[in-house]
Parts: structure tokens; sequence; C-alpha cells
């Protein structure tokens, strides 16, 4: 991590929330983690350990030092934390709360999401997550990916009007390589990674250089209306294919999305 104002969000973001809670560690998962952040394009991904459940003042207190940040602060529209007291950190199933997207709002910390943090956490305060958070068997994890690709992303596959926008393009073909490399070899990869398989795969190649592109190099801009639906039929086909030979769920054409 280089971005010296990435530096400063995460210093202002570890003092505003020491403040707020009795905060035990802070650790990044993800991109920052694992080496393939890009400053402005990947989110940081952010987990605090705190003391104790959150009081709903405290909750107060956190959702408006994260709108602060939000309005003020350079590159804090692509932080998310999750809250996890210290307590009760090893129940997978449990909600809690998070701010992400520029929302707040309760949700777990998933099998995904804890085995990057078991594996390969940036500690940015406090203990290690390993002896913090139970690990994640690999049944577990590879269950998981399965329930996702054929709940949420396979119905994603169904509503052609969100493939014209850059971000279900990019989240979709990502995730889905990124999955088949974890069912496949039990590993979890970063989306530099996922790009090669994709190539690998022998998903559309103009798809790929535009994801490159715009994650890696400079972006030029939205392109034509045209070129924007043409790369989401592409894409959406290439994800729709893929998950039903992974999975054996052929998808419902009357079947929407779940929230995100």
């Amino acid at each position: 991590m280089t971005e010296p104002g990435v530096t400063r969000l995460l210093d202002r973001f570890m003092a505003d929330v020491s403040a707020a809670v009795p905060l035990v560690a802070l650790w990044a998962h993800g991109s920052l983690a694992f080496g393939d952040f890009q400053p402005g394009r990947s989110d940081l991904d952010l987990v605090a350990l705190v003391g104790a459940e959150p009081t709903d003042a405290q909750r107060e207190r956190l959702r408006a030092l994260h709108q602060l940040l939000f309005a003020e602060a350079p590159f804090a529209d692509k932080l998310h934390c999750t809250y996890l007291p210290r307590q009760g950190a090893g129940d997978a199933g449990r909600a809690h709360p998070t701010w992400a997207l520029g929302e707040w709002f309760e949700r777990p910390v998933s099998p995904v999401g804890r085995r990057e943090l078991t594996t390969g956490a940036l500690v940015l305060t406090g203990p290690s997550p390993v002896g913090e958070l139970p690990g994640v068997s690999d049944a577990e994890l590879t269950d998981f990916i399965r329930r996702d690709l054929r709940d949420y992303w396979l119905p994603v596959t169904a509503k052609p009007e969100l493939w014209v926008h850059d971000a279900w393009v990019d989240a979709a073909m990502l995730t889905f390589a990124r999955a088949s490399v974890t069912l496949r070899d039990g590993r979890l990869v970063t989306k530099r990674e996922a790009l090669e398989e994709l190539r690998a795969q022998g998903a559309p190649a103009a798809v790929i250089e535009d994801i490159h592109r715009r994650r890696y190099g400079t972006a030029d801009g939205p392109g034509t209306e045209e070129w924007l639906h043409r790369r989401g039929e592409l894409a959406r086909a290439f994800v729709r294919a893929g998950i039903e030979a992974t999975t054996g769920s052929p998808v419902s054409p009357h079947r929407p999305p779940e929230p995100a």
C-alpha cells in the first residue's frame, strides 16, 4: 500500500473508531491484504474486532463517523467495515453491524472473508485473526461458494438490464473465476489472477481486456451503448454457462436476483 491518501484515511479511521467503541483489532482482507490493491478502484475491506457488542448509542456514533468520512475523505467511498464482537466472533452465521457501499446494515463475515482473514490478513492494529477466529474448513468454504453461485449469481444472469453496468460485469466475471479456482484447487486468488483464469477458460477476450483496462490501466470513459449491450450479453452468457456447468443448476428466466 503506497498511496498516502489511503494511509491517512486508515489512520483517521482507526482513531475515530477507537474513540467510538473499544477497538481490539483492525484487520484488512481482500486486495489490500493480498497485494492487488488499486487506489481509487479497489475496496478497502476491513473487519474491526471490538471488545463487546456495540450498544445502540455506539452504533449511531459508528454510522455517523462513516457518513462523515464518506463525505470528506478521499477513498472513503471504498471503505467497508464489519464490527465483530470478540465474544461470539466464532459464530459464522451471525450478522454484525456493517458499513459498505455508503450504507449501514448487518451481515455476517462470509466464509470467504474468514478464510482470507485467517490465511493472510493485513493486521492494522491489535492481535492477528489467527487465534481470534476459528478456521474455515474446506467443506464449509466450497459449500458457501456453490450456494453463492447458485442462489445469487445465477439468478442475476436472468436480468440482462444489470449487465450494461461495469460493476455487475466486473463482479460477476471475477467472482465466477475466483470461485472456479477455489472449487478446483482450494486456493483463494486475487482479481488479477482471476483475469488469467478467465483467459484460461476461454472467456470473451474483449470483455477480459475491458475489465483489465478499467482496473489496471487507463479507462477511456464509458463505451458506446452498442458495446455496453454487446459486452453485457457476452459476459452474461459466459457466466451463466459456467455456473450451470459448475453447479448443475439451470437458471429460471423469471427468478430475480436477491438484494446485494
